[in-house]
């Protein structure tokens, strides 16, 4: 195993956060999903994107997790995955503005974005 770093601790907190978001809970309502929606195939529906924006964005974040966690032994696939969420999260609360959402919807989008600006920094 790799040491343990401030940039692994945050490769491990985003890669788990994602895959737990987008693979176990997907189908979960929670107090963030967007406009009120119970899934996040729904929220998609409510921020008015297409069908296929739902498994492309999800494609993107999981493959994005992946890459951070193997990121722990490959180190060169940290910076673009880590940007690759930034850009996503920068998405995810345009469309939490769109619908008009409260900030707290937005909490985890903006947590993921401080924590994934962070891992770029590094």
């Amino acid at each position: 195993m790799p040491p343990i770093t401030v940039s692994s601790l945050l490769q491990i907190l985003i890669g788990f956060g994602l895959l737990n978001v987008w693979l176990l809970r997907s189908r979960s309502p929670t107090a963030y999903r967007g406009a009120s929606s119970t899934s996040l195939k729904e929220e998609f529906d409510a921020y008015g994107l297409p069908e296929a924006m739902f498994y492309v964005v999800g494609s993107l974040k999981v493959g994005a997790s992946v890459a951070l966690l193997a990121g722990l032994w490959l180190p060169q696939l940290v910076t673009p995955a880590a940007a690759l969420v930034a850009l996503l999260m920068v998405g995810a609360l345009g469309m939490h503005m769109k619908v008009g959402d409260p900030l707290m919807r937005s909490l985890p989008a903006f947590v993921m974005l401080l924590l994934s600006g962070t891992l770029l920094y590094l």
